[in-house]
């Protein structure tokens, strides 16, 4: 009877021995992998939070971006007569001073073109004039919206050649600066300028007889 007891005990040991370290094991390794689940949901989380406020602030910032790009743009190339970029006659007095020099005469060629996206009909209503050095010249566009819906355009240009940029003086003009045309909207735009008399003196300038000012509409 005795030896029975002693054997069952001895079983109910081992057997104990064998469950007890799978418990002790088995708990841990649950919690282990219940924190590193949370662990990983609270990076995702914090990923998800950075890659929000990146979007977020790339977004405002091109916002402000586009509507900073077309005035320092202008400011820009009107200051170093970039891309053949006219000036800004803002000097009345000298407009009123300035001679006119008659043995140069220049042919003004005017071009029109239009960005891709945009659906205006856009032309100059002549091909071209001709101006001397000091005389004050006035040219039209015409820019018509054939849609059904309001139509929003800006427009930039330049002056071929380049070089004759720095010369061409606008008194008036309809560059950069939104013009919305309503639905079958025609408009005339005109563009009040002069070529500066100093064009006469830069060696550069000496064969030159013929610029072109060309209008793209975005």
């Amino acid at each position: 009877m005795l030896r029975t007891l002693l054997l069952i005990s001895s079983n109910s040991l081992r057997q104990s021995s064998r469950q007890s370290p799978w418990k002790l094991r088995n708990i841990p390794q649950q919690q282990i992998r219940w924190q590193s689940s949370r662990q990983n949901d609270e990076e995702v989380r914090k990923r998800i939070r950075s890659t929000l406020y990146y979007v977020t602030a790339a977004g405002v910032l091109t916002v402000g971006l586009s509507y900073a790009a077309v005035p320092l743009y202008r400011m820009f190339c009107q200051a170093y007569s970039y891309g053949g970029t006219t000036s800004s006659a803002d000097d009345g007095s000298k407009v009123e001073k300035m001679q006119r020099i008659k043995d140069r005469p220049i042919k003004i060629k005017f071009n029109a073109d239009l960005g891709a996206a945009m659906r205006w009909n856009f032309k100059p209503q002549q091909v071209e004039i001709i101006v001397s050095p000091g005389e004050t010249a006035l040219a039209f566009y015409t820019a018509k919206n054939p849609t059904n819906h309001p139509v929003i355009g800006i427009s930039t240009y330049n002056v071929i050649p380049f070089e004759a940029g720095q010369y061409f003086n606008k008194i008036q003009c309809f560059c950069f600066e939104e013009q919305q045309l309503n639905p079958h909207e025609e408009v005339d735009m005109p563009v009040f300028f002069y070529i500066d008399p100093e064009f006469c003196e830069d060696p550069k300038m000496e064969l030159v007889d013929e610029i072109t000012l060309s209008y793209t509409f975005f």
